[in-house]
């Protein structure tokens, strides 16, 4: 079966131009050059993947986005295409559910390698999804080890169930991606994650490329827990990445 992408791109040369390379590639494309046409044709059609501007007129990308993910429920892949880089705006895209974020002017080997990352890494996860009943019921599964998906250091209290955070009692507001790296670093304790090890098992993807991003989620988190509650939970490894040890 063929692999659909659809392009959301307002500058119709643009689309044209990359229409045609994914189309050598051997994958199915169809185009949308606006946010609301674009919402539509992902609500009703199949696709394996959706290349997003962020800059659309109707609705930004970001919000369409957002409402896929919300409202509709989607899960599809949808990796960012825009020119603008700002970490922020990584962040904002990588937090309303995108897996890869790729700024122009862009090679277009550099897009279709992340494209080919991105359909492995949602493969990949699928697989998993479908297997999680099972794994659920194994005795020594992560769940088990973890007491029912309670993660405890000090007087903080991650429930994955319940998907909160608690220190001493005070609920802590984290966005999903932050809940994610804060698990993954106290499922890992006293185990430094690389900044690499920490960006695939957060975003759920292999990134390509240098990014800063994993160290703009270590600071969100300082600042919600280690400053506001005087103390230091995430210590760095200078060179290699960041670890929670054990007390």
């Amino acid at each position: 079966m063929e692999t659909r992408i659809l392009v959301v791109e307002d500058e119709e040369k643009l689309a044209r131009f990359i229409e045609l390379e994914l189309v050598h590639e051997g994958y199915k494309v169809s185009k949308a050059f606006d946010g609301r046409s674009a919402l539509q044709m992902a609500t009703d059609e199949q696709f394996d993947l959706i290349l997003l501007d962020i800059m659309l007129p109707e609705l930004n990308g970001l919000e369409v986005l957002r409402r896929l993910r919300q409202d509709d429920g989607n899960s599809t892949p949808v990796i960012l295409v825009t020119a603008r880089d700002a970490v922020m705006d990584k962040v904002s895209g990588l937090d309303a559910g995108a897996v890869d974020y790729i700024t122009k002017p862009f090679a277009i080997e550099e897009l279709l390698a992340r494209i080919r990352v991105a359909l492995k890494m949602h493969s990949r996860m699928m697989d998993l999804e479908a297997g999680s009943t099972i794994g659920a019921a194994t005795a020594d599964s992560p769940a088990e080890s973890a007491k029912d998906g309670i993660f405890v250091w000090n007087k903080l209290v991650l429930d994955e169930k319940k998907h909160t955070v608690k220190y001493d009692g005070h609920e802590v507001n984290l966005t999903n991606r932050e809940f994610l790296m804060l698990r993954t670093l106290l499922e890992n304790k006293d185990i430094v994650m690389s900044r690499d090890t920490l960006l695939e098992k957060v975003c759920g993807y292999d990134y390509i490329g240098e990014t800063n991003v994993v160290d703009v989620y270590i600071r969100f988190l300082r600042s919600k827990i280690d400053e506001v509650f005087g103390i230091k939970m995430i210590q760095t490894v200078r060179g290699v990445g960041y670890v929670i040890k054990s007390e």
